[in-house]
């Protein structure tokens, strides 16, 4: 896994967009501008010396946004359109007109196409974001759309990898929860075993860096919940030094590792039925502990989501402190579920011991009825 992953893809992409003559030569103009600011604006929003992967992997996002809406607009010239312009693909993205690569109606527009290109700095640069804001006015996408897959999905999913490093990477999304393209840049000495203080079981505490996160995300260790992914980690780790990456592989293979699986098994999001994806296994894990009893803090803490902190906080989250108590939920949650099926498997064969010994009370009056009759 190349540390630099976004970077690369970044520059290769902006060159081949902005070298692309089958686009309108003033949008390449406008792209080009606009990418020189973003990358300034983020360095220094950010207070670094030079930009981050996480910073490459925003503006490289931006690169595909701004060519799929070049494309709404028929490759007219930016700086040209007139608000018939604007509000007619509007009206037809929001009635569904316009489909994306899958044809299907494109999704959460307020968050992305609306909030950071149509009423955002790339049509500030084209002179047309007064008119966007005026046109796009009575949207409503912000409440998105519940999808995620339950456990036994899960493992219906993971049975159907082969290889076991491509079954770790599946375990650890859902045991661990963070984003794949971090997982994908854990080193062997970001896993520390130990033994779990109540069950006296092994487990890992996995430290999630500062530089492999997302910039929202809080640098935090966390507890391993599950046994298979303990197994997995002692096999794999065996064999790195500490300075090794986890994964050989990119995201790109991450992705085809997670098709495959989903391919094989037919399992499908909760309630829509859309094709899981390695963010959709992380959504999974937070219902999934929901389910299991676990507060929202605790799932938020565990996904990472910034609270208001003292400074005492990082040695919490280094240590794991306090990991434990939420991970017992899972291990109760795990028990009760066996204890159920044992009060019910209980329960049946009460009921078949009662009608063994009726059946026999039965058969012993039809024997005596039957001496009864035989000897008259």
């Amino acid at each position: 896994m190349n540390e630099q992953m976004f970077l690369n893809y970044y520059n290769k992409a902006k060159d081949k967009l902005l070298k692309d003559t089958s686009l309108n030569s003033n949008n390449r103009k406008l792209f080009c501008e606009f990418f020189e600011e973003q990358e300034h604006k983020l360095k220094r929003i950010n207070g670094l010396r030079q930009n981050d992967e996480s910073n490459y992997k925003t503006l490289y996002g931006y690169i595909r946004m701004l060519k799929i809406v070049n494309k709404w607009f028929k490759n007219k010239d930016w700086k040209k359109l007139t608000e018939k312009d604007i509000k007619q693909v509007y009206d037809d993205l929001e009635d569904g007109k316009i489909l994306n690569r899958f044809g299907k109606p494109y999704e959460s527009l307020d968050d992305s196409y609306y909030s950071k290109v149509l009423k955002s700095r790339p049509f500030e640069l084209a002179g047309k974001l007064q008119i966007a804001r005026e046109v796009i006015r009575y949207t409503n996408h912000k409440e998105s759309n519940v999808r995620f897959i339950t456990e036994g999905d899960f493992r219906k999913t993971v049975n159907n990898v082969y290889t076991p490093s491509n079954k770790l990477l599946l375990w650890l999304a859902w045991d661990i929860g963070e984003n794949i393209n971090s997982l994908l840049m854990l080193r062997k000495n970001d896993f520390c075993i130990q033994k779990n203080p109540n069950t006296k079981e092994p487990e890992y505490r996995v430290n999630l860096r500062k530089e492999i996160l997302k910039r929202t995300r809080k640098p935090r260790s966390e507890i391993t919940n599950y046994n298979e992914t303990v197994e997995l980690l002692d096999q794999r780790l065996a064999d790195l030094n500490e300075e090794d990456l986890l994964f050989n592989f990119d995201y790109r293979n991450a992705k085809k590792i997670i098709d495959r699986a989903v391919g094989r098994s037919k399992v499908k999001c909760v309630p829509g039925g859309q094709k899981p994806s390695w963010k959709d296994i992380r959504s999974s894990m937070a219902c999934d502990l929901l389910k299991k009893g676990w507060s929202t803090d605790e799932v938020n803490a565990r996904l990472g989501h910034r609270p208001s902190s003292d400074e005492i906080d990082k040695y919490i989250n280094f240590l794991a402190i306090d990991r434990h108590r939420p991970k017992k939920k899972v291990q109760q949650y795990e028990l009760e579920k066996i204890n159920t099926e044992l009060e019910e498997s209980k329960d049946r064969e009460k009921m078949l011991t009662r009608r063994m010994e009726k059946l026999q009370e039965d058969n012993e009056d039809l024997y005596r009825k039957v001496e009864l009759i035989l000897n008259k």
